[in-house]
């Protein structure tokens, strides 16, 4: 019998940097639906990466939500914004679909975290595999 624990590496809402650049964006007129975004974002949205899967509580008053196994990820795409502060994150998964994290704050270390995490998953099933003769 195999225990264990779910450790949690990162647990909270988007970056504060994000909310704070769209109230100032808000001022235009332009700006104003970027500002609607990133409220509904601050009001709604959270992340939970644990060492076993990735868990987004998102949508309209926090409804949805999506949670993904290392296992299913293929790919990371990040992208900064907020001048490095945060970013953004995609998550290809083996099936072709994608999960979207927006304004995550220190977004390279939970890359690199969620990086680590998918090369044991990867090196754990390669070994499995080998059967023998």
């Amino acid at each position: 019998m195999i225990k264990s624990t779910e450790e949690i590496f990162f647990e909270g809402a988007p970056a504060k940097e994000d909310l704070i650049l769209n109230l100032i964006a808000g001022i235009t007129l332009i700006g104003l639906p970027f500002t609607v975004g990133a409220v509904v974002r601050a009001l709604w949205l959270r992340f939970k990466i644990t060492n076993k899967r990735i868990s987004v509580t998102g949508g309209w008053l926090g409804k949805d939500k999506s949670q993904v196994s290392f296992s299913q990820i293929k790919e990371i795409r990040c992208i900064p914004r907020g001048l490095g502060s945060y970013g953004d994150m995609v998550l290809v998964m083996k099936d072709g679909a994608r999960l979207e994290m927006r304004s995550i704050p220190s977004f390279r270390e939970i890359e690199d975290f969620i990086n680590s995490q998918i090369n044991q998953t990867t090196s754990r099933n390669s070994s499995e595999d080998v059967a023998g003769f």
